[in-house]
């Protein structure tokens, strides 16, 4: 915004989705990386797998801010976060298949619930008149309700329940995975091709949950084949002939298929899904050696915070997202803030956003300790 008589803030308009963060996602996943390499004998943190989930979580704010259509290309975080999480899924299920989905149920849960006390009143109060429907707030296996005026907030939950699908549907897909793992991972390309090319995507939350899990399968699936070794038998020279085709394919169908002249993968299913197929195939077979972040001490820490509230981060951001813009408007009445500062930036309300962030990890970021059954603390 430009000119002195401009009283608001810019304000980033709502999506109802981000698929190319939490994250979160980024998405979350908030126990342990999963170890590789050195990392994995040793049995300490992969830090490449770490800091790749703080920089997704970084790109899901960055893009819910400026909305940058290109981000989705140069970085498709939401993909990179469920091949991490699959990762750490397939890890997992060493043990008892009952005991790991509980857990993960309860890591997710409990924080979603305190989200959904604080926002779910906060609509009421704004004439938000709920149905039965309010149950998915308990489980999410459909997209929770909500109003207009907190759609903004509600609206990246699609994460949060395309995660809680792949979470109770992994023991089969890892039980199929293992009987012909190439196959097997070719092969959930198929469902987003025939919904996007034969078949068309139920309406309502059967829809979107089918539409979510189609389009991310496939990194789930190389999360599995991380894990269990199958990427590293892979020839390079395989890998490299075979993600660049399929990131082709998926910029191709991008721009081919515009969405109001935008190319945004958010918004062109089959085209995040190869993209995404390209992008993080070449990030887990070529792993680098990620250990200079734990030679220095401020990266390190911010790397361990992002990691350890990944949940609280993706959850709460578009609420920070949201008050900066009632927060900034405050700011023009005070006329040196006017004066000296840019409020009228989008930039200014980014660092504004980072800064409420900060906030709601101080202030409910102990939600992930007692839901990790730890003692809660302010910062890990």
């Amino acid at each position: 915004m430009a000119g002195a008589h401009r009283r608001r803030a810019p304000r980033p308009s709502p999506r109802t989705k981000e698929r190319g963060a939490l994250v979160v996602i980024g998405a979350p996943e908030p126990a342990p990386s999963e170890p590789s390499g050195a990392a994995a004998r040793s049995g300490g943190r992969d830090r490449y797998f770490d800091a790749l989930r703080a920089f997704a979580l970084v790109r899901v704010v960055t893009y819910h801010t400026f909305e940058w259509p290109w981000l989705g290309l140069v970085f498709p975080s939401m993909g990179v976060m469920f091949a991490l999480a699959g990762s750490l899924m397939a890890r997992s299920l060493e043990r008892p298949a009952g005991q790991v989905i509980r857990g993960r149920l309860r890591r997710l849960l409990i924080p979603l619930w305190a989200f959904a006390l604080v926002l779910g009143v906060a609509m009421l109060l704004h004439g938000w008149l709920p149905g039965a429907d309010v149950l998915y707030w308990v489980l999410p296996v459909g997209d929770p309700p909500g109003n207009a005026w907190g759609e903004q907030a509600w609206a990246v939950l699609w994460y949060l329940r395309t995660y809680l699908w792949f979470v109770l549907l992994s023991p089969l897909l890892l039980r199929g995975f293992r009987i012909a793992p190439l196959p097997v991972l070719a092969l959930s390309l198929v469902p987003v091709l025939l919904l996007t090319t034969v078949w068309s995507v139920p309406d309502g939350r059967l829809g979107s949950a089918l539409s979510d899990l189609s389009v991310f399968l496939f990194c789930w699936l190389l999360g599995f084949a991380h894990r269990e070794g199958v990427l590293d038998r892979l020839r390079p020279a395989v890998v490299v002939a075979s993600a660049p085709v399929l990131m082709a394919a998926g910029g191709w169908w991008a721009f081919h298929h515009r969405i109001d002249g935008s190319y945004d993968l958010d918004d062109i299913p089959l085209a995040q899904a190869l993209w995404s197929a390209g992008f993080v195939l070449l990030l887990l077979r070529f792993r680098p050696d990620f250990g200079w972040p734990a030679r220095h001490a401020v990266a390190d820490r911010i790397v361990k915070v992002f990691n350890a509230r990944a949940v609280t981060v993706y959850l709460w951001h578009e609420v920070a997202l949201m008050v900066s813009v009632p927060l900034i408007d405050l700011m023009w009445n005070v006329p040196a803030l006017e004066r000296d500062l840019p409020l009228d930036s989008t930039w200014f309300q980014f660092a504004v956003a980072w800064v409420l962030i900060a906030a709601a990890v101080a202030l409910f970021g102990w939600v992930e300790d007692l839901a990790a059954k730890r003692g809660p603390r302010l910062l890990p």
